[in-house]
């Protein structure tokens, strides 16, 4: 009987995470509250209470923090916010920034 001879790859132990954005919504005065709500359930995924919730913290404080997740998905999220806002003619304004 032959011996056989396995080789295995090297695999790396270190786990590289994907680098993670906060997406924050800025206040002003034109976008209706309602349409904001509305923006932060259907594009970012918030519920209802939460939505209102952020809507009002970036009413009160100039701004506030929607979610946070990888650069490509802030980027595709805050692009489908701001064509919905332009297609109705509102300001609603997005950033986004590195996680510290």
């Amino acid at each position: 009987m032959a011996t056989q001879t396995v080789t295995r790859p090297e695999l790396d132990s270190e786990t590289k995470l994907c680098p993670m954005y906060r997406v924050l919504i800025h206040n002003d005065d034109v976008t209706p509250m309602d349409f904001v709500v509305v923006v932060l359930k259907d594009i970012f995924g918030l519920s209802v209470a939460l939505s209102i919730d952020v809507m009002m913290e970036a009413h009160t404080k100039g701004v506030a923090l929607v979610v946070t997740e990888p650069l490509e998905r802030a980027e595709f999220h805050v692009d489908q916010a701001r064509s919905l806002a332009r297609g109705r003619s509102f300001p609603l304004t997005f950033s986004i920034e590195p996680e510290t």
